[in-house]
């Protein structure tokens, strides 16, 4: 959802009233609809000629469509207005030192194809850049929407991202993804308006726009991995920080003289409780003739953190025991953002409930014990409900509350431009033969 302050922040770069009134019903319109002319009226105050001229207009453009009328019992049934899905397109792409995934969304948004594809960090820098360009074109040939009506390409990056410049600063888990101007990079190479979010607050968004959040302004989201990181959003709005460095829990400190973690620090949340932190762990113990019913015998590669979760739900004993260390771990640093953000809901990836609800049950306890009375009390915690999914999603609601808060600007300058590679120029043939 827009916030309507934002909205009046971009107002003066619309020449006159008109326009301005047509971008402030089309902004309701996404917000709030289906909504009828009578109560666009009631929340503008525009004047009902205006509302129905311009709405017209709006229909005219196939910005909006009819879809029905409204269920008021009392009064004459009003025609309610939505936003045509149809309109516009998406294009999202997500990826991780190990896979990437693209798809392209309508404006609800929807997923209406996707693909997955090996991440191939063999060349480099230049390497991986030239595959989401790629990726970009092939699902967007493949999902058979023409490039006209692509409203911008979002890609969510698995590194520390400088949102406002488009740059990713550094990524733990592929050592030479650092300091790659990523939206300069692909720009240049589609002509589209490109956003670089990172993975973790785009299925903040996600969740809490379309998942167990629902619509809660005062949310928390953690993002589960090798790496940990914290969506934080207060009262409505993401917050980025200086250096869009907002979230880095997994760097802050759970244990003064923990383990190395690969940031250069020592016992940050990361290198306690991530992942790879859990399965060192396991297979250590399992080295050292530790009993494990369900993992003993594994492979190293079969021992994973999700493994490892979903066998301490089944009363795994080894399992059970790093579980619960896990648990206090997250919950001390989960109890922190409590204290410094005041969340309402916290949101755990959904992945993790592989561990059951024990696990959360854990967690809720250390919260309550570590956070201040006040704001544990009012706080609470569940597993997210989007899956795979989520980063795509979030993707999509971002670009979109760009386009629609500030639309004239999601504009590449044609300077930025460069000559399209062969491979694009097909790429972009063949989509515009599908739409």
């Amino acid at each position: 959802m827009i916030p309507l302050d934002r909205v009046a922040e971009t107002m003066t770069k619309f020449p006159n009233k008109s326009l301005q009134d047509k971008h402030l019903i089309e902004v309701l319109i996404r917000n709030q609809g289906p909504i009828s002319r009578v109560d666009i009226y009631k929340l503008t105050k525009i004047r009902r000629s205006t509302i129905s001229l311009l709405t017209r207009q709006l229909l005219l453009e196939k910005r909006v469509v009819e879809v029905g009328l409204s269920n008021n019992s009392l009064g004459r049934k009003q025609i309610l207005l939505s936003h045509n899905p149809k309109f516009g397109y998406v294009v999202g792409v997500e990826f991780d030192d190990e896979t990437l995934t693209a798809g392209v969304m309508d404006i609800e948004p929807k997923l209406l194809h996707t693909f997955t594809e090996k991440t191939d960090l063999s060349g480099g820098q230049a390497g991986l850049l030239v595959q989401l360009e790629r990726a970009v074109q092939r699902v967007v040939a493949e999902a058979g929407v023409p490039w006209n009506q692509i409203l911008g390409v979002g890609i969510a990056d698995p590194g520390l991202v400088d949102t406002r410049a488009g740059i990713t600063a550094s990524c733990s888990t592929i050592a030479f993804w650092n300091q790659v101007p990523v939206k300069q990079r692909l720009e240049e190479a589609l002509g589209i308006y490109t956003l670089v979010e990172s993975k973790t607050r785009t299925k903040t968004l996600a969740e809490q726009m379309l998942g167990g959040g629902e619509r809660q302004p005062n949310m928390i989201y953690l993002d589960y991995g090798s790496g940990i990181g914290a969506g934080v959003l207060v009262d409505g709005r993401l917050l980025y920080g200086q250096n869009c460095g907002v979230g880095e829990v997994g760097h802050t400190h759970v244990q003064k003289a923990g383990p190395a973690c690969k940031c250069g620090s020592y016992g940050c949340l990361e290198a306690m409780a991530g992942a790879d932190a859990v399965e060192g762990r396991v297979r250590r113990a399992l080295e050292n003739g530790v009993a494990s019913p369900a993992l003993t015998g594994s492979g190293p590669d079969a021992i994973t953190v999700w493994r490892v979760f979903e066998a301490a739900a089944d009363g795994d004993k080894l399992c059970w025991n790093i579980m619960g260390e896990v648990a206090e771990d997250l919950g001390i640093a989960i109890a922190n953002l409590v204290n410094l953000f005041n969340p309402a809901l916290v949101v755990l990836d959904q992945r993790l409930h592989r561990a059951g609800d024990e696990f959360l049950s854990l967690i809720s306890q250390v919260i309550r014990r570590q956070a201040l009375a006040s704001s544990a009390a009012t706080v609470s915690l569940r597993y997210a409900q989007l899956g795979p999914e989520a980063g795509l999603l979030g993707l999509g609601l971002r670009i979109l509350d760009e386009y629609f808060a500030q639309k004239t600007q999601l504009r590449v300058p044609e300077a930025a431009v460069k000559k399209p590679t062969r491979a694009a120029a097909k790429g972009k043939s063949k989509a515009g033969q599908a739409g």
